[in-house]
């Protein structure tokens, strides 16, 4: 069973600046005040309303549309996901020696529960979700939180010793951690993204994925794919090129998870079986046809999940019945509704590159994709094989609809460039033919035109039911 720890740090009466006042900033700086801290923050935008009345109500001061000297001058910076290294606050905090932690960190002081952490550039909320789906069906009082929308931090002093947290984290997360040491991670995969905030350098990027095991040892368990080849060579290096390596040089347990090779697979795919080796015991869970989720991105989710269940000592078959019943994740490969004979899918949480090759993968079906929204600098050029083969049209929107457009649209039957997400779908309808999939996977950020993926996915479902 995975090892309780209790990492209290006292904050009493220590001054802490948050940076950013959005959900992850609201309830860092409410938990902070719980704990009995001098909390300020500071956005460098607006402020709204739900938050200047939260911190009213708790007596917290607050500043709007830019950061004076009050957001760095702490015994401590928490910053928001959202806020780069680059903001002038970070910049001046690191300057004079300031620590600058991330929510997940400050939140990980307090919380008294095993925490399950999750992350790769695809796939961790549908996994984070899948395995608070089979936590709880095993009767485990689970917390899931972080990057899928529920800050760690409304939970993270209110949670019991006997429960867990299954927590999602981002690349952003992860970059401002210290102490952060959870009982079990998972790594799913690592592929290009948010490369607009790493110098445009992948490796960059993935030594932040790697700092979630950076605090484990050897009495906890790191779980990863052996199938994704930048993450396969980090750990074969024994994470030389990282800060990976544990204080007393001794690193966590290693399960790697794969669909290509059995050897030394704690979780792989044997003809069309799920089976687990775990503690040198091979058991069949279950074949992949019974699994909730299509895809084989969703194997590999389903098989992380799984493993993970298990080494918290879940029985397998509450496992297999979880991994069956699982409804999925909104905005991840949604099914909408049909309209004569056409299925229209919701997969707007599709923000990068390698999660529409995913979604492309999962259907053999002739589909017309809707892509587009904010470039973070991707690299269509993969997609080429999979847009020859399996889509027929190409409808591009928002700010990369033109690259996307020039670059993707020679290989599909029909290219078309639309104003706003409403012409694009009225336009699918239009083209899609009985049997076809209108697939919403945008392949970038939704920042150019919604609030939010969730803003964009549910703009999609509106606008199909009126069709």
């Amino acid at each position: 069973m995975i090892k309780l720890r209790t990492p209290h740090i006292d904050v009493t009466k220590k001054r802490a600046a948050v940076l950013g006042s959005a959900r992850s900033g609201r309830a860092v700086a409410a938990l902070l005040h719980r704990q009995g801290a001098e909390v300020f923050v500071s956005d460098s935008g607006s402020i709204s309303g739900e938050s200047r009345s939260s911190f009213e109500d708790l007596k917290i001061g607050f500043e709007q549309n830019g950061h004076s000297e009050a957001s760095w001058q702490a015994d401590f910076v928490v910053v928001s996901p959202g806020v780069p290294d680059s903001a002038e606050p970070v910049c001046r905090a690191l300057e004079a020696g300031i620590a600058v932690y991330s929510e997940i960190e400050v939140s990980s002081w307090f919380c008294k529960a095993p925490i399950v952490a999750i992350t790769g550039s695809n796939g961790k909320t549908t996994t984070a979700r899948l395995l608070g789906h089979i936590l709880a069906s095993n009767g485990t009082t689970t917390h899931v939180c972080g990057n899928v929308g529920i800050p760690f931090a409304d939970h993270a002093d209110r949670v019991e010793s006997d429960h867990i947290v299954v927590l999602e984290v981002s690349s952003f997360q992860l970059d401002h951690i210290d102490r952060f040491r959870p009982a079990v991670s998972i790594l799913l995969n690592i592929t290009p993204d948010h490369l607009d905030r790493y110098g445009h350098d992948v490796e960059q990027y993935a030594k932040s994925k790697l700092r979630i095991c950076e605090n484990q040892s050897e009495e906890d368990t790191f779980i990863f794919n052996r199938d994704d080849e930048r993450l396969n060579r980090f750990v074969d290096s024994g994470f030389e090129t990282t800060r990976l390596t544990a204080s007393n040089g001794q690193g966590p347990n290693q399960l790697g998870i794969s669909l290509c090779e059995e050897e030394g697979a704690a979780g792989f795919l044997r003809d069309r079986d799920l089976v687990l080796c775990i503690n040198d015991q091979e058991e069949v869970i279950m074949q992949i046809e019974d699994l909730a989720l299509r895809g084989r991105h969703n194997v590999y989710n389903s098989l992380a999940a799984a493993v993970a269940a298990r080494v918290v000592e879940v029985r397998s078959d509450v496992v297999r019945e979880s991994l069956r019943s699982f409804e999925g994740v909104p905005h991840r490969l949604e099914s909408v509704r049909e309209v004569d004979g056409v299925r229209y899918i919701n997969d707007s949480k599709a923000t990068n590159v390698n999660a529409l090759w995913y979604a492309l993968e999962s259907f053999t079906e002739p589909v017309v994709l809707i892509a587009g929204g904010r470039d973070k600098g991707n690299d269509y050029e993969e997609l080429i094989p999979l847009i020859q083969s399996r889509v027929r049209a190409l409808i591009t929107i928002g700010e990369a609809a033109d690259r996307m457009s020039a670059e993707l649209g020679e290989f599909v039957d029909d290219n078309v460039t639309t104003e706003t997400l409403d012409e694009a779908v009225k336009l699918a309808h239009l083209l899609a033919k009985e049997g076809d999939v209108v697939l919403l996977s945008p392949a970038c950020s939704s920042f150019d035109m919604f609030d939010s993926f969730e803003d964009r996915g549910s703009n999609f479902k509106q606008i199909v039911s009126n069709l």
